[in-house]
């Protein structure tokens, strides 16, 4: 298992009431799905098997993630945020 970080912007943030949550996970999914149980108020964050389409995520802040099968490795940072935060 990995030791990862899920920070939270935006919309997400609001939604969970606060802003990051630690999970253990080996897959991107897994990832996601403790952070719907964490904070149920994120519970539509997976949809279909998939990211809903009102999210993105990141890696580090280096990459966008689409596959939830990607392995995750201790000292990750997964950025969810809202897809259509505007800059």
């Amino acid at each position: 298992m990995a030791h990862v970080i899920v920070e939270f912007y935006g919309v997400p943030r609001l939604r969970a009431g606060r802003s990051q949550v630690a999970v253990e996970a080996d897959t991107v999914g897994a990832a996601l799905a403790v952070v719907a149980e964490a904070c149920p108020a994120l519970a539509d964050v997976l949809a279909d098997d998939r990211l809903a389409a009102h999210y993105l995520l990141s890696a580090n802040g280096e990459r966008f993630l689409t596959d939830l099968d990607e392995e995750l490795t201790t000292g990750t940072v997964l950025l969810l945020l809202s897809a259509d935060a505007g800059g």
